[in-house]
């Protein structure tokens, strides 16, 4: 087995592992139907806005 026929086959297991990989993290988002995590990710960003504003202002 020569260096060019490692690189090709190592080239196509990647090829391989990160079409598996794309298609897992669609899976994972439209699939598993976490929804309810999503939301709460969404609102702790606003939250924690939200608390540095108050903490800002109670300093000045």
């Amino acid at each position: 087995m020569n260096f060019e026929s490692l690189f090709e086959l190592a080239s196509r297991a990647m090829t391989v592992a990160s079409f598996i990989t794309f298609v897992g993290i669609l899976w994972w988002t439209f699939v598993h139907h976490k929804r309810a995590d999503f939301d709460n990710a969404a609102a702790a960003v606003l939250a924690d806005d939200d608390a540095n504003n108050n903490t800002e202002q109670r300093h000045v």
